[in-house]
């Protein structure tokens, strides 16, 4: 079994939140489609990686919650997009310079719990952080840290029937003054910080994007990993077009 490494990649680098969440719900459909039909392959596990347009987005938790006002502050006049989410947490902020990726899998045919899958995704990103020379760390909450105060990356979740979605936003060259704007994920008194800002090693999100997937596979204990950076192999592997 390999999995299938999905770098979204365009002319101008950036992808709205609203049409990946579209590319993801086609993936996991695929999945859930092969649950409800046993005559059908299931899937190889997948995981897509991309870099955002900036937008705020809230988890389930906050879903309708967040007034009208709130939202168009975020929105800045349209320097912004906000957009609610299915993923556990709470408001946070996707943009240039982060790395975000979405691994879609079965935690059952992995033989894997919720609860190890989160550590699994927040060991990978302390692997990939190792290999830039910066070290991190788990806290209490959920992400890594580089210290109890210092959080580099955000994990958010959704599971239906052990599919997996969403996943982790990992500040590589991220401009940290869009975290001032927000309570980042709901925790009052922390600070958000970057791969860039931790080492004097130059890093690109293209770069971290390759090392993540390749230490989350190693983890995930699969054969290897099948790279697809064309965005038309995409949307034909998802069976259908998304306008952007």
């Amino acid at each position: 079994m390999r999995l299938g490494h999905l770098r979204l990649v365009k002319p101008e680098r950036l992808w709205r939140y609203r049409t990946v969440s579209e590319f993801q719900d086609k993936a996991v459909s695929r999945y859930l489609a092969s649950k409800a039909d046993s005559s059908l392959t299931p899937p190889n596990p997948t995981i897509i990686s991309w870099e955002s347009k900036p937008v705020y987005t809230c988890g389930r938790r906050e879903l309708g919650t967040v007034s009208q006002q709130t939202q168009e502050a975020l929105r800045m006049e349209g320097k912004a997009d906000f957009e609610e989410a299915l993923r556990g947490g709470q408001t946070t902020f996707h943009g240039p310079g982060q790395l975000v990726a979405y691994p879609i899998i079965d935690l059952r045919r992995h033989k894997i719990s919720p609860r190890d899958y989160v550590c699994l995704l927040e060991k990978s990103v302390i692997d990939t952080c190792a290999e830039f020379g910066v070290s991190a760390m788990t806290t209490d909450n959920t992400g890594v840290w580089t210290s109890p105060k210092d959080k580099i990356c955000a994990v958010g979740l959704h599971m239906r029937r052990n599919i997996t979605s969403h996943g982790i936003g990992l500040n590589v060259t991220t401009n940290l003054w869009w975290f001032n704007r927000i309570v980042a994920c709901g925790l009052p008194g922390t600070r958000t910080t970057s791969l860039e800002q931790q080492t004097s090693v130059p890093v690109s999100v293209d770069d971290v994007a390759h090392v993540f997937v390749d230490k989350f596979s190693k983890r995930l204990g699969i054969d290897g990993v099948d790279q697809m950076d064309n965005e038309d192999k995409y949307m034909k592997y998802i069976g259908s077009s998304v306008e952007k």
